[in-house]
């Protein structure tokens, strides 16, 4: 199936005198999960962030360490499999006539990843023409109280006001629908694993705000008077608007303006490209997010909990990942507060565990072996929270070596929650803290030790990492995953999550766990371990079994009360 849409792609390239054409994984909203994933439908390739080039004889599949191996397993058959963080895509492909999408391309992207290269923009998108998706029906956008998001939207746009006129600009382009939503406290159903709004904005030195969105989306934040109809653009009718609007500078975001609107505003204005200034703002939580991010990590962990309990000691069945997780989903389920999945459930047994970012589908699910172990990395959007976490459980006595790696991965995960925020104030520095132990014993893994975390948003934001290369200042209020894992190709993969986030007192600042579930103690060899690493697991434990064991039957209880 996958040959014949390649097929039919190469035949479209003497139409519009190309020698390729490049099929990223963002839609052109830049969405992490996109409802018409073309770059899944082209390459069958699933992860979350990759990038395929096909050429008239050739065709590449990039993709960075996370996905290696699922590339392999997905797309080797008809793609070259490169490994993006090793070479970029010009150090390949040269010379060549390339065709793309303005739409769902930013100039710095295509700048970077294509130069030597004549790079052609073709409006109707290629692979749109091969493939017909389903138009999504949608729903209308909602707007969240003060008392849940803890501050108003005009306070939020008078920021921006200030932001305008620090940096002597007359407008900013809101080209992140995440970014809207933060700005406008609404949220709606056009993502299948994030309340997102498909929404855009303009906002003058003036505070006034232009929503370029579907009008029928609009309904209930017209009414509550967020927006008013005359304020609502239709996306045919941007360059109209644009040529009437009155000014000298606009800025516009590097990583989600594409090409297409771009293009549009230079037509008129001079371009400062910066960072939206929104991402900085949004992942400063106050405190009203954070309460109700606890909450929604409580939910969260009881389900969690009911889960390692269920699969480790009272199921007797021979299940497969799928029928894992599908049970993983029904504890999530029992709480009237959980919505859906913030990302696909990770259920990795034995093999498939090494894959870092592996989904089980039903026609790949593996049944899962006592002997090996399971990594499971999920994570559930609740109203109101996003939630993210992985667990390593194991059903039988492990190797030495096993173990011993399984410590390694658990003193770093310690180190990094126990970070001296004052002193290791980036995620560089904390990076270094995490890969520590597995680096004594020369091991290491092909992705960041943690990601930032919306506020009932994306259950990936940035600007804040813990990651090799972000030098981003850790401040109060921010919410990161603490993740690192090691992975043995064809044998197992292992990594423990929790999300944590910023607190201050006395002028300190450190990391406090926001999940709250179990982590596999019987994986431990508990001679590696300090004084210090010991005391955290004994407080950690003991606060969840302060937390839930009222909520738990005898034998649930029993069970955790023995962690402690």
């Amino acid at each position: 199936m996958i040959n014949k849409k390649i097929k039919k792609l190469k035949e479209k390239f003497k139409k519009y005198k190309i020698d390729g054409y490049i099929i990223p994984k963002n839609d052109e909203y830049f969405s992490e999960y996109p409802e018409n994933d073309r770059l899944k439908n082209i390459s069958n390739f699933s992860g979350s962030a990759g990038i395929a080039i096909i050429l008239k004889k050739k065709n590449y599949l990039f993709v960075d360490g996370r996905y290696t191996l699922q590339a392999e397993k997905e797309s080797a058959k008809n793609f070259n499999i490169i490994q993006i963080h090793k070479k970029l895509p010009h150090t390949i492909i040269k010379n060549l006539n390339l065709g793309y999408d303005p739409r769902i391309f930013t100039s710095k992207n295509l700048n970077n990843y294509f130069l030597n290269n004549n790079l052609i923009p073709i409006d109707n998108n290629l692979i749109d023409q091969i493939i017909e998706f389903k138009e999504k029906t949608t729903k209308p956008f909602y707007s969240l109280k003060k008392n849940i998001v803890g501050e108003l939207f005009n306070s939020k746009i008078l920021k921006i006001k200030n932001y305008l006129k620090l940096n002597k600009a007359d407008y900013l382009f809101v080209s992140a629908p995440e970014n809207v939503a933060w700005l406008l406290n609404i949220r709606g159903y056009d993502n299948p694993n994030s309340p997102i709004p498909n929404a855009r904005l303009i906002i003058n030195k003036n505070k006034k705000i232009f929503l370029i969105a579907k009008k029928n989306n609009l309904k209930k934040i017209i009414k509550e008077k967020i927006i008013d109809k005359g304020n609502i653009i239709d996306i045919k009718n941007l360059p109209n608007l644009i040529y009437k609007l009155k000014g000298k500078k606009f800025i516009i975001d590097n990583k989600s303006c594409s090409i297409f609107y771009e293009n549009i505003i230079k037509s008129k204005f001079k371009i400062l490209k910066k960072d939206d200034p929104i991402y900085k703002l949004k992942s400063i939580k106050n405190s009203h997010e954070i309460n109700h991010m606890i909450e929604a990590h409580k939910k969260d962990g009881l389900a969690l909990t009911k889960f390692i309990y269920w699969i480790k000691y009272v199921n007797k069945k021979k299940i497969t990942e799928v029928e894992a997780q599908n049970k993983l989903e029904k504890f999530r389920k029992l709480n009237k507060k959980y919505l859906f999945p913030s990302f696909n459930t990770i259920a990795g047994t034995g093999s498939n565990g090494a894959i870092v970012h592996y989904r089980a589908t039903n026609k790949t699910t593996k049944k899962i072996n006592k002997k090996d172990i399971l990594l499971v990395d999920s994570g559930g959007q609740y109203n109101y929270g996003t939630t993210d976490v992985t667990r390593t459980i194991c059903f039988s006595d492990q190797k030495p070596s096993i173990k011993n790696i399984y410590t390694n991965v658990l003193k770093g995960h310690i180190a990094v929650a126990l970070t001296d925020l004052n002193k290791d104030n980036t995620g560089k520095k904390i990076d270094l803290r995490a890969r520590k132990y597995l680096k004594k014993r020369g091991l290491d893994y092909a992705h960041g030790t943690g990601h930032g975390v919306g506020f009932f948003l994306n259950v990936h934001e940035g600007p804040q990492s813990i990651s090799k290369n972000n030098n981003i200042k850790i401040q109060k209020g921010m919410i990161l995953s603490n993740e690192p894992g090691y992975y043995k190709k064809n044998h197992f993969g292992i990594r423990i999550e929790n999300l944590v986030y910023v607190e201050k007192f006395k002028n300190k600042l450190f990391f406090n766990n926001l999940t709250v579930a179990p982590i596999e103690r019987d994986l431990i060899n508990y001679n590696m371990l300090n004084e210090k690493e010991k005391n955290y697991l004994f407080r950690y434990h003991l606060n969840i079994y302060s937390e839930f064991s009222d909520l738990l039957n005898k034998k649930e209880r029993k069970w955790l009360a023995t962690l402690i």
